[in-house]
């Protein structure tokens, strides 16, 4: 059965109530046990929506997707971009201890550092000084400005912590999913064979805002729980969820697979930004020169490659860097200027072929992870790469690969994300110092059209050593029951789950 999603649109159906029994939401999140529960600063989506609904930042983001106030209540940015000045809001850590601007410094410094060697860590390079000026005032000094660097600092690994726990805005216990929850050390079992917790929110008084006497009675428990993508769509087409977050275009034909019994909810797929493509994982054999490297990527047709996945609207992208990530592109969306696929294919052709023969296999590797979009991503791949004289193999487990997909939000829009995830210190696949070097200057330019040249010009350094096999945006979808209120579709495809326990406005 073709099921088609029209450019970011919902499929809606009817809807029944929640399942959780005492008024909780009860939500599922794709991913492992294990996962669900991570520490540190490289964390898995699930971990990373449970950081942000126990450890708050200095800001956090909405449902919208937008920055709001967290543990700072207000700033104000200096007329140069170059300060950021927070006033902390009027509370305390779980422990009863004043929250102080000396502490948050301590805290925010010891996390940056700990980010050294991750994308993230790059994203924040251009941090100057951090210092507390009163006892709820802080200031972040940068070295050149950075429009994005709120979103930065709401990311969920820069979140705070004391004592182990967070400052909220909701509290958690571990165990069952449906409320009999073990407190931060509990078992991860339990909650229909994944892991498993129960968030509530902490009421406004405790978070240093006006208290709200009907608190109770209006904030709803959070019971969440980690599922592969196929049981947590079986949950929610059994009514026992109300909410499934974390789908990918891996997982993607679970979904519409199931679009009969989904008949009490709604698929909602985000306009994501953020890279689908493969990352170039070895430089031998056919992939040792870029020519043979971009052969693969024009035999791809973009557009009938996401077709058999039946999902309208998704945006393709041939370049590393999306065109609208500039705001004066030199270069037009068609990589190969308007060239016809069949074109484009006798060129990647003749590339294989020149190199190709006695002892010299076609042949690439691709590292997918397990599920029926990978599946299905790996035959339309196939299917384009026969048509150039190429072999595609899935890597096995433990196999060295040639390509690996890479499937990634954005967590903010300007190039530098996308190039900083190619930067030579991650060791993602290949990479290019001299475009790295074009980076480092670009963020230590104060001059917004300077720093744009600069960024243009290292994209052109990756584009031409053909590092990445770019796809188009990645796919994200969520699968929401019609009474659920606080949930938006956003290019960030980051759905808080403190919104969730809110009463809908």
């Amino acid at each position: 059965m073709r099921f088609c999603l029209l450019p970011f649109a919902v499929l809606a159906l009817s809807s029944c109530g929640s399942s959780a029994g005492d008024g909780a939401v009860a939500v599922a999140v794709i991913g492992t046990p294990a996962g669900m529960f991570e520490d540190g600063v490289r964390l898995a989506p699930a971990a990373q929506l449970m950081r942000a609904a126990t450890h708050e930042g200095l800001v956090a983001l909405d449902a919208s997707g937008q920055v709001v106030p967290a543990i700072a209540e207000r700033w104000i940015v200096t007329d140069d971009g170059l300060s950021y000045i927070f006033r902390l809001r009027d509370s305390t850590w779980p422990d009863g201890e004043e929250i102080e601007a000396g502490d948050v410094r301590d805290q925010l410094r010891r996390r940056i550092a700990q980010l050294e060697g991750t994308s993230l860590g790059l994203d924040l390079a251009n941090i100057r000084a951090i210092r507390a000026m009163t006892g709820r005032v802080i200031e972040v000094q940068l070295g050149a400005p950075m429009p994005d660097f709120l979103r930065l600092l709401a990311q969920s690994e820069l979140g705070f912590t004391r004592g182990g726990s967070g400052a909220g805005p909701m509290a958690m216990s571990r165990g069952d999913a449906d409320g009999e929850g073990e407190g931060e050390g509990g078992d991860e079992g339990g909650g229909g064979g994944g892991a498993s917790a129960r968030l509530s929110a902490l009421p406004p008084e405790t978070r240093g805002l006006p208290a709200r006497q009907d608190w109770e009675e209006v904030a709803r428990p959070i019971a969440v729980r980690a599922l592969p993508a196929d049981k947590a769509v079986a949950a929610f087409a059994a009514g026992e969820v109300d909410l499934v977050l974390g789908g990918s275009i891996v997982d993607f034909p679970e979904a519409t697979a199931a679009a009969g019994p989904l008949s009490r909810g709604t698929i909602q797929v985000d306009p994501a930004l953020g890279l689908l493509g493969l990352t170039v994982r070895r430089e031998a054999g056919l992939l040792a020169d870029p020519s043979r490297r971009e052969a693969l990527s024009m035999a791809i047709d973009r557009p009938a490659l996401i077709q058999a996945f039946g999902l309208g609207g998704w945006r393709e992208n041939s370049w590393i860097v999306p065109p609208e990530a500039f705001t004066a592109p030199a270069y037009g969306r068609d990589r190969w200027n308007g060239m016809s696929i069949a074109e484009r294919r006798q060129i990647a052709a003749g590339r294989v072929a020149a190199w190709a023969g006695p002892g010299r296999e076609a042949v690439v590797r691709v590292a997918l992870p397990r599920g029926k979009g990978s599946d299905l991503l790996l035959r339309q791949l196939a299917e384009a790469w026969a048509t150039i004289g190429v072999t595609t193999r899935r890597a096995a487990p433990g196999e060295g690969a040639d390509l690996e997909l890479r499937d990634v939000l954005a967590r903010y829009v300007s190039p530098v994300w996308y190039l900083n995830q190619f930067n030579c210190r991650i060791g993602a696949g290949l990479c290019a110092p001299a475009a790295d070097a074009l980076v480092r200057q670009a963020q230590a330019t104060r001059d917004p059209a300077q720093r744009e040249v600069l960024l243009a010009e290292a994209h052109a350094v990756l584009v031409e050593s053909e590092v990445y096999i770019p796809l188009g945006v990645p796919v994200r979808w969520s699968l929401v029951r019609g009474t659920l209120g606080n949930f938006q579709p956003n290019a960030f495809a980051f759905h808080p789950l403190f919104p969730l326990s809110q009463p809908t406005t």
